[in-house]
């Protein structure tokens, strides 16, 4: 028997529950992990209030990122050993695999040795973050060096990832962030401009920044009314990048900028990389890779155990971190 969190309803993070589970084998191309540490992230909450792509069947398991010890391997399985220290890249089912709990079954596709270099902490704050912003900015916005990017919503751990590896390949990174209490956090997590939307045009600002060329790629998790500022800020030919839907309110389309400026505006989710080998395997390398050369580093804002799930929840909702919050197990 493991503990294992699940939820029997939908609802906010009170109906998160530990219950006692007798976890079954690894099945085939599966490997049994004992988790160390589990990544919280945004999805996981749509997912439990049912605003999500995929709908869950109770009672269920949730959670996309964890980082442990190799316990079982399935049938099939090659590549790993019992004992091995590894990280889950999400996989591309959240209702058939979930991570939150002393004990996984995870996909071995999505299983990665990590830098041996990394925390427990750190291995389960990488791959949700990275794959995310390393599949829009590299392999869809095809952001180069000298490109700016504008990256909405900076604070998020998938946003501080966006700018790291904007700095890495020497793009401009302009992290956009809604009060000036999170500002100073931005810049000193390495984005070149920072732009507080509640006292600045953040349209005007990023044309400044750019001298009037407007932003190559536009990185956002809110949509809602401000994609229209967003695609103000690009410049001709830009692309504005959906990766969320925080905002409640309706999104509209933004066609006269859309129009004048040939603009592409586009939804993306971090299963686009996952799902494609050729792509995954560039991002694990060029992730893997900055991890080992300090230019990629995960940004940890809390840890809890796992009996505090419900409260470490509630914290990712209340929008006070910079970066990730994780659970140790």
């Amino acid at each position: 028997m493991a503990r294992i969190v699940r939820i029997h309803e939908l609802g906010g993070p009170e109906v998160l529950r530990i219950d006692e589970v007798e976890v079954p084998p690894p099945g085939p191309g599966e490997i049994r992990l004992r988790v160390k540490a589990i990544g919280l992230n945004r999805a996981e909450s749509m997912f439990r209030t049912g605003y999500y792509p995929e709908s869950p069947n109770f009672p269920a398991r949730l959670g996309y990122e964890a980082a442990g010890v190799v316990e079982a391997l399935g049938p099939g399985v090659t590549g790993f050993a019992v004992g091995d220290a590894v990280s889950i890249v999400p996989p591309l089912s959240i209702t058939r695999w979930g991570t939150y709990g002393e004990v996984a079954n995870v996909p071995a596709e999505v299983t990665v040795k990590h830098p041996a270099s990394l925390s427990w902490t750190e291995a389960a704050a990488v791959w949700m973050q990275y794959v995310t912003a390393y599949g829009a900015l590299i392999e869809i916005a095809g952001l180069g060096r000298g490109d700016a990017v504008l990256i909405n919503a900076a604070s998020s751990s998938v946003g501080l990832a966006a700018i790291q590896i904007a700095n890495r390949i020497g793009a401009v990174s302009i992290a956009a962030t809604r009060t000036a209490a999170k500002a100073a956090a931005l810049r000193d997590a390495g984005a070149a401009h920072v732009i507080v939307t509640e006292e600045e045009d953040l349209a005007a600002r990023a044309q400044a920044i750019t001298a009037g060329a407007g932003v190559r790629a536009v990185f956002d998790p809110v949509a809602g009314p401000g994609v229209n500022a967003l695609a103000e800020a690009l410049g001709h030919g830009g692309i504005l990048i959906e990766y969320g839907a925080l905002s409640p309110e309706p999104t509209p389309f933004p066609l006269f900028p859309a129009l004048v400026k040939a603009l592409a505006v586009r939804g993306y989710q971090y299963k686009e990389i996952v799902s494609d080998p050729a792509r995954f395997d560039r991002a694990k390398r060029f992730i893997t890779e900055g991890l080992a050369d300090g230019s990629l580093k995960p940004v940890i804002d809390r840890v809890f155990p796992l009996d505090q799930i419900v409260e470490a929840t509630r914290y990712l909702e209340s929008n006070q971190q910079i970066g990730k919050i994780v659970i140790t197990v």
